[in-house]
């Protein structure tokens, strides 16, 4: 029988990752099973038991190949014939490299209201300075865990 946690047992963890040099698609998949709890044994698909993830250095994320320039982002606005699209490149010269991370981890959560509820759980900072040092993330070296991940 599967062992279900309540909710005031849920614990809750933060987690630090340097987003330096790292390949983009990785790392949202590492951010979005930690997210949704998938890490934990405690994991049911029914509820929010995923932990907090601190992103730092997002402006020196890395994509593969030609990704950078040629990824496109699609979005429509509503109106008859509103569909907008943008790329990679341009959100960075916008400065909203945030932007690329987030639609990245987005896309590989399950839709709904729990998945908005979880996305709102990840925190990304441009540079190494973040306000949540008072809730002691454990920090995580990504580019240790394989060594795919670090892109030079």
């Amino acid at each position: 029988m599967t062992p279900f946690i309540k909710k005031k047992e849920i614990k809750k963890d933060w987690y630090l990752i340097n987003a330096e040099n790292i390949a983009v698609g990785r790392l949202a998949a590492y951010i979005s099973r930690v997210l949704r709890g998938k890490n934990k044994t405690t994991f049911n698909p029914h509820m929010d038991n995923g932990d907090f993830v601190v992103v730092t250095n997002i402006d020196k994320l890395k994509f593969t190949g030609k990704k950078f320039k040629d990824k496109k982002y699609f979005r429509h606005t509503g109106h008859p014939g509103g569909i907008k699209e943008t790329t990679p490149m341009l959100l960075y010269k916008r400065n909203k490299s945030h932007e690329i991370l987030k639609l990245a981890v987005k896309r590989m959560l399950p839709s709904g209201p729990l998945a908005k509820k979880q996305l709102t759980k990840l925190k990304i900072y441009n540079t190494d300075k973040h306000p949540h040092d008072m809730q002691n993330p454990k920090v995580i070296n990504f580019s240790e865990l394989n060594k795919k991940n670090l892109i030079k």
